[in-house]
């Protein structure tokens, strides 16, 4: 990923436009693009790709309804290690990322050190989630978890300013 000071020009009005369709409506085509924000074509292609080279747009996806893909249990696991150094959490990231159940992983400020989101389809992979794996990633000393009993709102799109 680019960091912030990577992105090589300000974005325009135009730009922004572009950026909020895109993130409702990753298929569109470019000509439909250009349509929409008032550009032929070619310069709407143009400005697409600029903003993927520059690291403004990391990349497309589809979104899958979990619960057709046997994983409509939602959780969130706190952790905390029992040692901090820049191996052990270095030892702890190579694990984590390997494991496909983990949606998401951050290291986090308070009283855990990281915070898991995890789908998966039922109690019983919950508890072999915590106790066959997570619990045994290196240096993990304990968690807490919350079952997530409704999802109100999940989306990945960014707000971006007028």
């Amino acid at each position: 990923m680019r960091s912030e000071h990577q992105v090589r020009r300000e974005l325009d009005k135009i730009d922004r436009h572009i950026l909020r369709i895109l993130q409702e409506e990753g298929r569109i085509s470019f000509t439909e693009l250009g349509e929409r924000v008032g550009l032929s074509t070619t310069p709407c292609t143009e400005r697409v790709r600029r903003m993927e080279r520059e690291g403004v747009i990391l990349g497309y996806s589809a979104r899958l309804n979990p619960h057709t893909l046997k994983a409509g249990l939602l959780v969130f696991v706190e952790i905390n290690l029992a040692y901090k150094s820049g191996d052990i959490f270095e030892e702890f990231r190579r694990a984590v990322l390997k494991l496909p159940q983990v949606l998401e992983c951050h290291l986090v400020s308070g009283d855990f050190d990281y915070l898991i989101k995890a789908r998966i389809s039922e109690m019983a992979s919950y508890r072999k989630l915590l106790g066959d794996i997570l619990l045994k990633l290196p240096h993990v000393r304990e968690s807490k978890s919350y079952i997530v009993m409704e999802e109100l709102k999940e989306t990945l799109q960014l707000p971006v300013p007028g």
